[in-house]
């Protein structure tokens, strides 16, 4: 009886953190579908094409990099607050803002010359320069995407997550309004869209700054701003490099599927027939997304607190979590196939094809989510380096040759590369198991003493030197 009143209080714990945060990914995800939906109903094709360009060419080089850049937040706070070092977590936080503010200084030459790059590529002229103009009005987006990521990453890492629902609503809201004045009644078109998607990711951050300097609730793990941030940067960096790479290898397979599509005979249709399937996938990520985040938090914060039964009981909770929800959203899938279908086009062949693609979505969902959960117990753990190396393997030396072998040797087309994908998730899932289940967990605790020591060599002193915030 004691035993299932553990349980019960570990999934109440995952499912009130994992909801919000999945809400608010949803809304993070919609704002730049707001902004192409005005681009769509305001402006012309030639606008929404590079606008939808630009929002992919965004994705790939700044905010899947931006967001890989503070997964090393996840798993310092995660420990620090387990370990109750709770005055260091706002030195990492510090640190982790200077290397995202370097990294979006980095980004942001790569956008502004965007274009040159896609043509460089080969992509179509115009649809370039439009791309090139749109990144321009996005690049304030992207300092505050970084910033933004931090705040949450911070917040969440304390099991605070209401505030960050509350300036994602408003967010939203500011996004609708400020697309509406600019696209609809002042006519900027795509570049309106651009300048709100900006002032929307400025707004979130601004508010979250607000909450962390002036909430009594993080009074204990934020004191100001330190000079000590800038000094004791190696733990840091000794994760925020591999968890770069470790997000970039998983999401650039993706849009490695989508070029893929347009090598087959009718690219136009095959091509919107995979945004309509990576779209679908996206906005059902979202759910996992939060039970990631769940998983990194309650796993980080007991392995710092040395109660590694918890720690189990967690990630047995949230992995029992994902596979239930896996087989709800999958099944929900294959049965409204063609239903889902027809909410996205009325061409009869689009319709087809991807009702056909529902199983095969339904299945990569599924491996996806629990993908998803084991790299949140990864992230809570501190092994982004192993994850870099078991994401390439996977999805690289093994998911991508599959895909071109069936789509183009035997001809399975689109299939063929969701074929692929759900073989490079499958040995992704098997890889991250055996780490797991292989693990001596009495040395990671010692490792995460040993992390949270080093953390601290500075931090400590920093708590009553901190300079005025």
């Amino acid at each position: 009886m004691e035993t299932w009143k553990k349980v019960w209080k570990e999934v109440q714990r995952q499912l009130l953190l994992a909801g919000p945060v999945s809400l608010v990914t949803l809304m993070q995800i919609s704002l730049l579908m707001i902004s192409l939906m005005f681009i769509g109903h305001n402006d012309g094709k030639l606008a929404l094409a590079g606008a939808s360009m630009a929002t992919a060419f965004a994705a790939v080089t700044g905010y899947y990099v931006l967001v890989g850049s503070t997964n090393a937040l996840d798993t310092l706070c995660s420990q620090l607050f387990g370990a109750k070092h709770y005055p260091i977590l706002g030195i990492e936080l510090q640190r982790a803002i200077i290397f995202s503010s370097a990294t979006s200084v980095m980004i942001s030459i790569i956008w502004a010359n965007a274009t040159p790059i896609l043509i460089a590529m080969h992509q179509d002229h115009e649809i370039s320069h439009e791309a090139g103009r749109y990144l321009l009005y996005l690049v304030p987006s992207n300092f505050a995407f970084g910033l933004l990521q931090c705040f949450r990453s911070f917040l969440q890492n304390q099991n605070i997550v209401n505030p960050i629902v509350l300036s994602s609503v408003v967010a939203t809201i500011v996004h609708i309004l400020c697309c509406w004045i600019m696209v609809c009644k002042y006519e900027w078109g795509s570049s309106g869209a651009a300048v709100a998607t900006s002032i929307s990711y400025c707004v979130n951050a601004f508010c979250l700054a607000l909450f962390i300097k002036f909430s009594s609730t993080c009074k204990e793990t934020w004191n100001g701003f330190s000079k000590q941030a800038l000094h004791n940067f190696l733990p840091y960096m000794k994760l925020a490099l591999p968890s770069v790479l470790m997000e970039c290898f998983k999401t650039w397979a993706f849009e490695i599927l989508i070029i893929f599509s347009g090598f087959f005979p009718n690219p136009v249709l095959e091509t919107s027939v995979q945004s309509i399937c990576l779209n679908t996938f996206g906005l059902i990520w979202s759910i996992p997304a939060g039970l990631m985040v769940s998983a990194s938090v309650r796993v980080g914060n007991e392995i710092g607190a040395k109660n590694l039964e918890a720690a189990r009981l967690a990630m047995v909770v949230v992995s029992v979590i994902v596979i239930i929800e896996g087989l709800v959203v999958g099944i929900s899938i294959i049965l409204l196939r063609k239903m889902w279908a027809e909410l996205y086009s009325n061409d009869k062949n689009v319709v087809k094809i991807v009702s056909s693609l529902m199983p095969f979505l339904a299945m990569s969902c599924f491996l996806n989510g629990f993908q998803t959960v084991l790299s949140g117990i990864f992230k809570g753990c501190g092994w982004q380096n192993k994850g870099v190396y078991l994401n390439l393997a996977a999805f690289y030396f093994v998911g991508i040759p599959c895909q071109v072998t069936f789509a183009f040797v035997l001809h399975m087309k689109s299939k063929g590369l969701w074929l692929g994908m759900i073989i490079g998730f499958v040995v992704n899932v098997i890889f991250f198991l055996m780490i797991i289940l292989r693990a001596n967990w009495d040395k990671e605790v010692m490792k995460a003493e040993n992390r949270v020591k080093e953390c601290s060599t500075y931090g400590e002193k920093s708590s009553g030197q901190n300079n005025s915030s």
